[in-house]
């Protein structure tokens, strides 16, 4: 079923801020939402115009990105509603901004993967976090599908949340296949989190991703 309502976002900053800088899109993680994410916004570029948006799917007191058939694991029509929705709201939000770049958590990186899958041309970079891409849901992976695309994964190998064959998956197909200009880091003692040693190594990623593409 498409999403008819217009998305909630909490900005990081004013809107008259806002034309002429990066746009962030950040997406949170299943059964949060965009209110206890946006805590994130002091560690992420300043000079950044921080999107964080509601999921669309209420869900465990918080919202989520699509219906799964398990963790990590997205029923394609589902994300693909999701993903037409954002796309949406895109078409508008992203005009005045010098670029358009992901984050998402968990649940959150399994859809920005989706918008990034889906259209890679539409980013400047990614930051994926503690999660998996949407693997057969529908979406396109050939090789090569990210050629050129800025992308950070950032996660501990230890985190008991998302299947560990989904990782590997994940890990195999960004490093040897995808095309991405990837940067890959582990943060022992992380578990299934966020913490400010990633996030300022996301931060300085995506400045040095946007310095790039200027």
């Amino acid at each position: 079923m498409p999403h008819t309502a217009a998305p909630t976002v909490s900005w990081s900053v004013a809107p008259d801020r806002r034309p002429g800088t990066p746009l962030v899109v950040a997406l949170h993680g299943r059964g949060a939402d965009e209110a206890s994410f946006a805590q994130l916004a002091p560690r992420l570029p300043a000079e950044a115009s921080v999107a964080f948006v509601r999921a669309p799917l209420a869900e465990g007191g918080g919202y989520a990105w699509f219906a799964n058939r398990g963790i990590g694991r997205p029923l394609p029509d589902s994300i693909a509603a999701t993903a037409d929705w954002l796309f949406g709201w895109l078409d508008t939000e992203a005009a005045g901004h010098a670029s358009v770049s992901l984050l998402g958590f968990s649940g959150g990186m399994a859809m920005a993967g989706g918008l990034l899958l889906a259209r890679p041309e539409r980013f400047a970079a990614a930051v994926l976090l503690s999660g998996t891409l949407p693997w057969d849901a529908g979406l396109p992976e050939e090789r090569g599908r990210l050629t050129g695309v800025p992308v950070f994964w950032g996660r501990d190998a230890a985190d008991q949340v998302i299947p560990a064959d989904l990782v590997a998956r994940t890990g195999a197909w960004l490093r040897e296949a995808s095309g991405a200009h990837l940067e890959e880091r582990l943060y022992p003692g992380l578990g299934h989190g966020v913490a400010v040693p990633e996030l300022t190594d996301a931060s300085a990623f995506l400045r040095r991703a946007w310095a790039d593409g200027a």
